[in-house]
């Protein structure tokens, strides 16, 4: 495999490409400007993605004028068998719940999935809970067993602007994941869980963009994220 890079404008990204990611960048790139435009928002806008196990659904936002703005939603094929609960360990069947971040060499263009990046889990909440596994992706495929498996046309469009906004300056984007949407209709519904107390330290990230929609820096302070 030759790994080939994009120098994109801004001096801090690097990112990998491929031949096919490439293509499918020269393919898409004229459909997604035209809707980008109708939407109101510019080519290499910061994005920012939230994923919902329950409905299994990824959303992706783009940033105009300092705030978020929904620009499209995807379905998500599959996210391993086991449901909504966080990943504790490797071979579990679970996938991520949490605050991700993913810079350009998260991004894999040669994914034998179409297409990837990773969420860089376990991150530094997961590390302080001891829990382990690697390489959890958001691709393509439609199949997965603790990844988050999008359509091929998905996530194509979604790394394809991940990659725009990347070569555009944005330094990292910014993945919430989260078993269902943190409404206190759900979080009743789902009181008498194990994980209550941890989806409840999620709910309050899932609120501050929710009310503001401006993603919070996330920070691990005592074994608790921290929004800032």
């Amino acid at each position: 495999m030759v790994t080939l890079v994009l120098l994109c404008s801004a001096a801090s990204a690097a990112l990998p490409v491929s031949r096919r990611s490439r293509e499918i960048s020269t393919r898409i790139k004229p459909v997604l400007q035209e809707e980008l435009r109708a939407a109101g928002y510019s080519w290499g806008a910061p994005v920012f993605v939230r994923i919902f196990k329950q409905p299994g659904q990824l959303e992706l936002w783009l940033e105009k004028d300092g705030r978020f703005g929904l620009f499209k939603t995807y379905d998500v094929c599959s996210f391993g068998g086991k449901g909504i609960g966080p990943k504790t360990m490797q071979g579990d069947g679970r996938a991520p719940e949490g605050f991700y971040f993913v810079t350009a060499r998260q991004m894999n263009p040669f994914s034998r999935f179409h297409l990837a990046f990773n969420l860089g889990y376990p991150n530094r909440y997961d590390r302080h809970r001891g829990r382990t596994g690697s390489a959890l992706m958001v691709h393509g495929g439609c199949v997965s067993i603790g990844c988050f498996a999008m359509t091929d046309n998905g996530i194509e469009e979604i790394y394809v602007l991940a990659e725009a906004a990347l070569c555009g300056g944005q330094p990292f984007f910014r993945v919430h994941i989260f078993p269902f949407h943190m409404t206190p209709e759900n979080m009743h519904r789902y009181r008498r869980s194990v994980w209550i107390g941890f989806w409840k330290n999620l709910q309050t990230g899932y609120r501050w963009f929710e009310n503001t929609k401006t993603v919070p820096d996330t920070v691990v302070m005592q074994g608790r994220y921290v929004f800032r």
